[in-house]
């Protein structure tokens, strides 16, 4: 790793005296902690001063601490945006970690249309839409959805109305009774109207009215004879009861509220969430957290809602949480600027507001309790199986991995795959597609050269043209090659050449495609199959496969894949044809020879030669 030559002590005296935020690194230049300032000054300094008690994980985090760097902010406030943002995207080991990254499903109903649709999302855009939820169940809202469709019979098409009214035939969803057909001038925008707002009703909890017309419809239906018909209202009215029945009353504000509480144990924390929306429950949801032994309440559950919030699209009026914050105020004020509307942060004493918060603490340790053997089972397969090949390859420290592989069809559009793995787990947001650009035909020694070289040098050239800590700044503590002795050799030739010293490992496959061993050191090392060493390196193997293998398949269903022949000099639409009427693929084509060639229709031996030169150049 690079060599910076930092004087802590000298550092400490050009700090400013202005808020901002600070990175702490160790000394293979991984970022272990960050945190936030008013005055980065006196801030920083504390965490050198022998004096101060500090507390276990701190101290032991400084005696890592090799440099630091900060970034000067105009407020408090633009700190806190800053440090959730860095410690999301670099999950610092000495940082309180949320350890779930969850979305959550919303019901948009899109009324800034003419005629307004139903939709599921999982973003909130600043629309003319209404948005409901979140809600912790998917297919909860899919089933909600449907019911929908069939109570209110809203149209499901993307067609653009008015625009498009009368231009298409109408679909089976108004042959089955299920849409009143906009899309054909069938039912007046205010009718239209009227059924998206009795949606909204539904949405909004008020069940009472459809629940009575359901009713009144299966008893009219029985009275007639109509028994299929009161069975199918009898049905709906069970699924409305269904859902009513899930969003019981909680309080009678009306309110939109979370409701927080933790349970901790060791280094295990599980905060539990319940969502109230309009005064009604309408689900709860845990997170895992790994923290420090000996951790506050109010110090989790403020890493908690920086974290958390920070990629929640939905802010609600309060939160209500057991214990005061130290930075309530402060909370508050980004809570607020994010929400566009006040926001409250509150620490109910009594009433039915502190029996939520105490129901909440109550689940969470009943969660932490029942999942505790289940949370190490999961770090023995991520941080374990981690620390199991470091000790294979003879290393320490291993944080982040990186994984590289090349796919092609028969050497043409070559596309090479990068994918993350950070403390055993895939880091989604790091990986990159490599286009190959410079590489003619099957050439993977040549494509995975282009690819490093590529990936290496645009990291040293961000490194130095900014204080940028995203996109390819962040180095690897260990390559991973989908291959052997081969690839470990080109990749360690371009990281010689980048003046870059990152251990380099083969992960070596039988001659059935399995994971044998590793390629390290000039030599390969076998593993032992039933461990999890074996399980996340195979794990690793196979994600870049697929990584590679489904962006090749994406620029060929784009069109951006041509027929292979249309690269040979000398072949036009006719040639073409004529060679794939007479060979069923490629390969077949690629073992012909020059003789083979010139025999078929509107062929020649120059034409010939030059299919045959072109597979085997």
């Amino acid at each position: 790793m690079e060599n910076y030559n930092f004087d802590i002590q000298e550092e400490l005296k050009k700090l400013p005296t202005k808020p901002g935020v600070y990175i702490m690194h160790d000394e293979k230049d991984h970022i272990i902690y960050v945190g936030k300032a008013i005055n980065l000054k006196n801030r920083v300094r504390q965490y050198f001063q022998t004096s101060r008690n500090k507390g276990v994980k701190i101290e032991q985090m400084v005696t890592h601490i090799r440099r630091f760097e900060y970034i000067v902010t105009d407020s408090e406030l633009e700190a806190l945006v800053l440090e959730c943002n860095l410690i999301k995207e670099h999950r610092p080991k000495y940082n309180t970690m949320l350890m779930d990254d969850k979305t959550y499903p919303f019901i948009k109903v899109t009324t800034g249309e003419e005629f307004p649709r139903i939709l599921l999302t999982r973003r909130m855009l600043k629309d003319k839409a209404k948005y409901f939820g979140p809600y912790t169940s998917g297919q909860a809202v899919r089933d909600t959805i449907d019911l929908l469709h069939k109570l209110y019979h809203v149209r499901t098409c993307n067609r653009n109305l008015p625009k498009d009214i009368g231009k298409e035939r109408p679909c089976l969803n108004y042959h089955i009774k299920q849409c009143e057909a906009p899309c054909q001038g069938y039912i007046s925008k205010e009718e239209y109207a009227k059924s998206i707002n009795e949606v909204i009703r539904f949405l909004n909890g008020n069940f009472d009215d459809i629940i009575k017309e359901l009713e009144r419809k299966m008893e009219e239906a029985s009275e007639e004879l109509l028994f299929e018909k009161a069975i199918e209202y009898r049905e709906l009215l069970s699924s409305v009861k269904k859902i009513a029945q899930k969003q019981k009353i909680t309080d009678s504000s009306g309110e939109d509220r979370d409701i927080l509480a933790v349970a901790s144990e060791g280094e295990d924390a599980v905060v539990q969430v319940f969502f109230i929306r309009g005064g009604r429950l309408i689900g709860r949801d845990h997170f895992y957290l790994r923290i420090s032994k000996g951790e506050s309440q109010g110090s989790i559950l403020d890493s908690f809602m920086k974290q958390y919030y920070a990629g929640t699209p939905f802010i609600p009026s309060e939160v209500m949480i057991p214990v005061e914050l130290e930075e309530m105020e402060l909370l508050e004020e980004w809570l607020s600027s994010k929400r566009g509307g006040k926001v409250t942060i509150r620490v109910p004493q009594k009433g039915k507001k502190e029996k939520l918060v105490e129901l909440a603490a109550n689940n969470a340790m009943l969660v932490l309790s029942k999942d505790k053997e289940r949370m190490k089972r999961e770090e023995g397969r991520t941080i374990g199986a981690v620390k199991e090949i470091e000790k294979l390859l003879g290393l320490t420290d291993i944080y982040r991995m990186e994984a590289y592989d090349i796919s092609n069809t028969n050497g043409f559009e070559s596309v090479g795959s990068m994918v993350v793995y950070d403390r055993g787990r895939p880091k989604r947001n790091d990986y990159r597609k490599f286009k190959i650009k410079g590489i003619q035909g099957a050439d993977d020694y040549g494509s995975m050269r282009e690819v490093l070289t590529r990936r290496f040098t645009h990291g040293l050239k961000e490194r130095e043209q900014s204080k940028d800590l995203g996109g390819f700044t962040a180095f690897p503590d260990l390559i991973l090659m989908d291959g052997g002795k081969g690839q470990v050799n080109v990749a360690l030739q371009v990281l010689d050449e980048l003046k870059l010293n990152i251990p380099v490992c083969g992960m070596v496959k039988d001659d059935y495609h399995r994971t044998r061993g590793l390629y390290y050191d000039n030599q390969e090392i076998s593993i032992d199959k039933s461990s999890e060493a074996f399980r996340l390196i195979t794990r690793i193997q196979d994600e870049a496969h697929r990584f590679a293998i489904e962006y090749h398949r994406s620029l060929r269903g784009k069109g951006q894949v041509h027929s292979i022949l249309d690269d040979i000099t000398g072949i036009g639409p006719t040639r073409r044809k004529a060679l794939m009427r007479n060979y069923q693929n490629i390969e077949e084509i690629k073992n012909a020879s020059v003789e083979e060639l010139s025999k078929i229709p509107s062929m020649n031996e120059k034409a010939a030669e030059s299919v045959y030169n072109f597979f085997h150049r």
